[in-house]
């Protein structure tokens, strides 16, 4: 039996982003019928992780945890460079793959597998924290160097890959994410209400948008651009995701907007409650500057609601024509194109077919099934 180690430390430390990828990704690849045996690595998890019953199960997954943390495993790995394999903790395995832009050591020649979600911190380094800046730019690139080959989220980051590093192209793959089948329309008014109730949101109608608090989303542009509609309109802005850096900025633009009541910041929202709180929004919006994928959009469109999306990066793969695409700085075309789809349900009827079609596209047992050939691959052309 093929062992094949995983790291998954973001999807017991990370409620959103990377630790949902990692989380879907892992269950998605433990229901397919395979001669292999995971082994999923993490670093020690703290006492009260963000996400229930974040790993998989059956009788050919196995799970270890390291006895340090994280912080502690990135200042051997990663600053001191030691080379402490991982096998010290998961024992001996045949191919290792880590889903969180970072590669540890390995001992013995095994292939190994680095996904990079974006280079947003090689584009956008403004918007991070200078020393996440500084050690992103260090320790990615050494780690897209080691390993045998790359998983990119999109054709964007792919391209980034060649053209800032110079990747050769037959050392990456894209592998796009999935949708999982439980973000459909939620039909009963009283979980929507409970859930907009469990989130302190108003009963009002509101506007959604996703992601974690960070300059990279664009939400200060989409405060400004909602700002009129607010006078025009009894819709909220309700902003879903977990205090990023620079969260004071954001907090400040709604202040001086006059918005105070009208945009809400919910905090993290758990997987849960996410197929309501899609469905119960009049639009969904995804103004950000940067993105590797952007699974929200196909989230929302899962759980029918109409789509404006920004035209940057990835985002028109992931879109397709089912949503409308604009670019991220211009706040007066966004006021625009909500107030448009706010009075326009026939026009919002048909985004929201095509939201059904283009969502169906992407499934997570699809990815997995990609992986699986990836991780096959790879342990054909070291048995060569």
């Amino acid at each position: 039996m093929v062992r094949i180690g995983i790291d998954v430390t973001s999807a017991i430390v990370q409620g959103g982003g990377i630790g949902r990828y990692t989380r879907e990704l892992t269950r998605a690849l433990a229901q397919l019928e395979a001669n292999h045996q995971y082994r999923l690595f993490s670093a020690k998890p703290p006492a009260a992780p963000p996400v229930p019953d974040p790993l998989p199960q059956g009788a050919h997954v196995s799970y270890h945890p390291a006895p340090l943390g994280e912080r502690w495993l990135y200042r051997l790995w990663y600053r001191l460079r030691l080379p402490l394999p991982v096998q010290w903790v998961t024992g001996p395995l045949d191919l290792f793959h880590s889903p969180d832009f970072v590669l540890p050591p390995v001992s013995g020649r095994i292939p190994t597998l680095l996904t990079v979600h974006d280079l947003s911190f090689a584009h956008y380094p403004q918007v991070f924290p200078e020393p996440l800046v500084c050690y992103l730019n260090s320790v990615v690139p050494w780690s897209v160097a080691r390993a045998t080959h790359i998983l990119a989220d999109s054709q964007a980051t792919k391209h980034d890959l060649l053209t800032l590093w110079q990747v050769p192209p037959q050392k990456v793959t894209v592998l796009y994410s999935g949708v999982d089948a439980r973000f459909r329309p939620v039909e009963r008014a009283e979980e929507i209400t409970a859930v907009c109730w469990r989130y302190h949101l108003p009963d009002a109608p509101y506007i959604l948008t996703v992601g974690t608090v960070q300059p990279r989303k664009n939400y200060q542009m989409l405060i400004r651009a909602f700002a009129p509609l607010a006078q025009q309109f009894p819709h909220h802005l309700a902003i879903a995701g977990g205090k990023g850096w620079l969260y004071d900025e954001m907090m400040q633009e709604v202040a001086r907007q006059g918005l105070d009541g009208r945009v809400h910041f919910l905090g993290f929202v758990a997987d849960a409650d996410l197929p309501a709180l899609y469905s119960g929004a009049a639009l969904y919006v995804f103004p950000s500057l940067y993105e590797g994928f952007g699974l929200p959009i196909l989230e929302a469109m899962g759980c029918g609601v109409p789509v404006i999306a920004s035209h940057a990066s990835s985002l028109p793969e992931v879109a397709g024509d089912a949503a409308v695409l604009l670019d991220p700085t211009d706040e007066v075309g966004w006021t625009a194109v909500m107030g448009q789809l706010l009075q326009d349900n026939g026009r919002r009827a048909r985004m929201v077919a095509a939201g059904f079609r283009q969502a169906r596209q992407f499934t997570w047992r699809k990815a997995a099934k990609q992986l699986l050939a990836v991780y096959e691959e790879l342990l054909g052309k070291r048995e060569a």
